[in-house]
C-alpha cells in the first residue's frame, strides 16, 4: 500500500495506459508528474477530469502523451497551454474533444457498472457529430425523446494528490468529490499525500464522509507540497511566479527543453 518514494509509486504506470488526472485546482500530483517525465513513459491516453493545465502540458511537452481526452487544457490566468497548443497544431498527439458533463458521465457509468450513461446537453453540438462513440438513441420510456449515450470511461490508473491519508490506506479528499469518482472508476488509484494521520479517517465524523476507502486505493506515497507549483485547497496556493516562468519557457520547444533541464535535471533528448 505505502511506497517509499514517488518514483516507486509511478512505476505502476506503464506505456500506453489510460491515465485519469484531475483539474488543476482539485489536487494534482505534480510530484508524480515529474517522476513520470523522468521515467520517459510514452503513449499515455490522458483523461482529464474534466480539464487540465500544467500537468497535461508538461506531459505533452515531454512526449509522454499519445492521446488526450479533455474538455480543455489551459494555464488559466497565465494564458494558453503552450505545449498542448503546439502539439495539437502539429498533429503530434491525438485529441478526443469532450465536455465536462460527458467526462463525468463516462466515469460515473463505470461507478455504476454500466456500459454508458445517458445525458442530454450534447444534442445539437458538433462534438456529437465528430464522436462516433456518442450515439443519439431513443428514450425507451418516452416517444420522440432523443438522448446521447456516453460510453463508459475505464482508466487504468487514477493519479492525484490529497491532503491526508491514514495508516490503513484511506485517503481524505475534502470537498474534491471528483477524486472519489476517479478512484471508483479506475483499475488502480495512486495517491501522493501531504501528511499521514495516525487514526482511522473513516472512524472520524469530520473526515469520514470525504474519505476514499482503502478498498479503492492501490498505493500511497508521502510527498510534502506534492502539488507544487499548483496549489492544494486548504493547504497552499499556486506559485504564480513559477507558472509564469513555465509559460514563458514553454512557448518554444527549445525553451521547454531548457525548463526540463533546469528544473527536472532532464536532458532535452528526454523530451523529444
Amino acid at each position: 500500500m505505502f511506497r517509499p518514494d514517488v518514483d516507486t509509486l509511478v512505476a505502476a504506470i506503464g506505456d500506453g495506459q489510460v491515465l485519469a488526472v484531475p483539474k488543476s485546482e482539485a489536487g494534482v500530483s505534480m510530484a508524480a508528474t515529474r517522476a513520470l517525465i523522468g521515467r520517459r513513459v510514452r503513449d499515455l491516453h490522458l483523461v482529464c477530469v474534466p480539464t487540465s493545465g500544467l500537468q497535461a502540458d508538461m506531459l505533452i511537452g515531454a512526449g509522454c502523451i499519445g492521446t488526450i481526452e479533455c474538455a480543455g487544457v489551459t494555464m488559466d490566468e497565465h494564458g494558453q497551454a503552450p505545449a498542448f497548443v503546439r502539439a495539437v497544431g502539429e498533429g503530434s498527439i491525438g485529441l478526443v474533444d469532450s465536455t465536462c458533463p460527458a467526462l463525468y458521465a463516462g466515469l460515473q457509468a463505470i461507478e455504476k457498472g454500466l456500459p454508458f450513461m445517458p445525458i442530454r446537453g450534447l444534442i445539437g453540438s458538433d462534438i456529437v457529430d465528430r464522436r462516433d462513440d456518442m450515439p443519439i438513441i431513443d428514450n425507451p420510456f418516452a416517444a420522440d425523446d432523443p438522448i446521447v449515450a456516453v460510453k463508459a470511461i475505464r482508466p487504468d490508473v487514477a493519479l492525484f494528490h490529497a491532503p491526508l491519508a491514514d495508516r490503513q490506506g484511506n485517503v481524505w479528499i475534502g470537498r474534491q468529490r471528483l477524486l472519489m469518482t476517479m478512484a471508483h472508476a479506475a483499475r488502480q488509484t495512486l495517491v501522493t499525500v501531504e501528511d499521514i494521520h495516525d487514526r482511522n479517517l473513516l472512524d472520524d465524523e469530520r473526515y469520514g464522509p470525504a474519505t476514499v476507502p482503502a478498498l479503492y486505493v492501490s498505493a500511497i506515497t508521502l510527498a510534502a507540497r506534492g502539488a507544487w507549483p499548483l496549489g492544494l485547497p486548504g493547504r497552499y496556493g499556486a506559485d504564480g511566479g513559477h507558472l509564469a516562468e513555465y509559460c514563458s519557457a514553454a512557448a518554444t520547444s527549445e525553451g521547454f527543453a531548457e525548463y526540463l533541464r533546469r528544473h527536472l535535471a532532464i536532458e532535452p533528448a528526454a523530451a523529444e
